[in-house]
């Protein structure tokens, strides 16, 4: 089970993203953090930075974490590795 503070990034435009993590901050939460896998790390480091940049410069990075998944892919019977990505921000 994933805590409330969690914001995972999908296929929506960046500014989706740097909206939820705003509501985040402005409901009390003090530490935020923003998920991703694959293709959408990019997406996820960017709404980070369109956040500190652009609406919250009190926004800290805390911590990046790194990974690898593995997924079992339907056509092929062999697992792939998607790497990961979790961004912890502190207001």
């Amino acid at each position: 089970m994933e805590r409330s503070n969690t914001v995972f990034i999908g296929r929506k435009p960046v500014l989706n993203y740097v909206l939820a993590c705003m509501t985040l901050f402005k409901s009390g939460q003090e530490i935020v953090l923003v998920k991703a896998r694959g293709q959408s790390i990019s997406r996820a480091v960017d709404a980070v930075e369109v956040l500190r940049n652009r609406f919250m410069p009190s926004v800290k990075v805390a911590e990046i974490k790194i990974g690898t998944e593995q997924i079992q892919s339907e056509e092929r019977n062999t697992p792939s590795n998607v790497s990961t990505i979790e961004i912890v921000l502190e207001q």
